[in-house]
C-alpha cells in the first residue's frame, strides 16, 4: 500500500473509507472544494484507487471496537466501486457483525453502472444516505452539475424508492445553506412520499 494514500480517516467517532476520487457530480458544496483533506485527515486525493485488500488492511489496522460506524465516504462517489464496496463491507461484517456500516452516495449508481443496483446494497450496508439537495430537477442540476444532467434527479428518486426495499434505513440529505426553507419542506414531502427520512445538514466551510 502506498504510504501517502489516505484510505481511512476518522470523523469524530466514525471511521470513513476513501476508495475513489471519481464522481459524476461537481457539487457547489462539495468538501473537495475546501482543500485536500477533511476533518484533519491527510490528503484524500488518491494516487490510484486502492485494491479491496488494501482497503481492508487499512480498515482492520484500526480499532473497530472503538468506533460508532464505518462510513464509505471520501473524495469521490463510492458507488463507482459498488461491487468492491459491497465485498469490503461484507468482509468487515464477517469479523464485526454488530458494527454499523453506512454508504454516503449521490444516488446515481444505476446511471454510473448502467444497471439496477439497489439489491447490491442489501446485507452490506445498514444505512444508505443519499444527497438530494433540491426538490427540483433544474435546480439540482444547477448546484450539483451531474454529468447526466437533469436525468440524474429522476434516477435518484427511483433509486431511493428501490433501495429502501433492501436497506430500510435509507435517507435523503440536504445542505441547509444551499436550499431555501420552502424547498426543505418540499424535499421532506418527497422523502415522505418515498418512505425515507430527511436529514438537513450544515455546510462545511473552507479551512482557514
Amino acid at each position: 500500500m502506498t504510504k501517502s494514500m489516505c484510505i481511512t480517516y476518522f470523523v469524530e467517532d466514525s471511521l470513513y473509507v476513501n476508495i475513489t476520487n471519481r464522481c459524476s457530480n461537481r457539487c457547489d458544496f462539495c468538501i473537495r472544494n475546501n482543500g485536500d483533506g477533511a476533518y484533519g485527515s491527510e490528503s484524500l486525493w488518491l494516487l490510484r484507487e486502492p485494491t479491496s485488500d488494501e482497503v481492508l488492511d487499512s480498515i482492520f489496522s484500526r480499532d473497530l471496537t472503538a468506533i460508532k460506524e464505518l462510513v464509505f465516504c471520501g473524495y469521490g462517489e463510492p458507488s463507482y466501486r459498488l461491487y468492491d464496496a459491497r465485498k469490503i463491507a461484507l468482509a468487515v461484517k464477517e469479523r464485526y457483525p454488530e458494527l454499523r456500516i453506512r454508504i454516503n452516495t449521490n444516488g446515481q449508481s444505476d446511471l454510473i453502472l448502467g444497471c439496477s443496483t439497489a439489491h447490491l446494497y442489501e446485507g452490506a450496508f445498514d444505512t444508505v444516505s443519499i444527497s438530494l439537495n433540491s426538490p427540483h430537477p433544474d435546480e439540482y442540476d444547477r448546484i450539483c452539475h451531474s454529468k447526466y444532467g437533469v436525468l440524474a434527479f429522476s434516477s435518484i428518486l427511483s433509486f431511493a424508492s428501490e433501495v429502501k426495499k433492501y436497506v430500510p434505513d435509507t435517507r435523503f440529505s440536504v445542505v441547509s445553506e444551499f436550499i431555501s426553507s420552502e424547498d426543505i419542506l418540499e424535499c421532506r414531502r418527497i422523502a415522505d412520499e418515498l418512505g425515507v427520512t430527511l436529514r438537513v445538514r450544515d455546510y462545511i466551510p473552507p479551512a482557514p
